[in-house]
């Protein structure tokens, strides 16, 4: 570990980077605060090409929505189609012309930027559009329909019924045992 003190002053506790400019510069953004700025600027700014253009107060799962379906466009993950010869196969042999899409992994990812980014910038919990409930099945049925036409299945996680705790280093069944 070095001994750099560039951003503090140890004695002082001063703000004055060791070259004495007054203005030190933040610390780099990490990778996923990065791309949360950068996601929170695109759907800044597509709220305000909308026709009327809407401001972030007036902003509803409608919106987010609406979003989501714009960047469908700029996807590169292939969705087969129902009549496609290649719906529900993992691995097609060939081309075919059905649609790029946003993987829905890369949308789920996003909608959890977003919200951190919108409390974040001042919005309350309750009023976030991004969790909305709509957005949730929307993201549900994107990825129940990206699982069927590429022949993946996903399947939940079953809760196991008697699970056993340990409290206090004592083996405690979860249910009650009759005598």
């Amino acid at each position: 570990m070095s001994n750099d003190h560039r951003g503090k002053d140890c004695a002082g506790g001063s703000s004055r980077s060791a070259t004495g400019d007054p203005h030190p510069q933040p610390a780099p953004l990490s990778r996923y605060e990065s791309q949360k700025r950068r996601d929170w600027n695109t759907f800044g700014q597509y709220l305000k090409n909308q026709r009327p253009s809407v401001s972030l107060s007036h902003c509803n799962g409608n919106h987010v929505l609406e979003f989501l379906r714009y960047l469908d466009q700029f996807g590169k993950t292939k969705v087969h189609l129902h009549g496609c010869v290649f719906f529900g196969q993992p691995d097609p042999p060939s081309p075919c012309t059905c649609p790029l899409r946003q993987a829905w992994g890369s949308l789920d990812a996003l909608i959890g930027r977003l919200r951190a980014a919108y409390e974040e910038n001042g919005g309350s919990p309750e009023t976030n559009p991004f969790g909305n409930g709509a957005i949730r099945v929307y993201l549900r049925e994107v990825k129940e329909c990206q699982a069927k036409a590429r022949g993946i299945l996903y399947k939940k996680k079953k809760k196991k019924k008697n699970q056993i705790k340990v409290i206090n280093d004592e083996v405690k069944p979860s249910k009650p045992q009759s005598a």
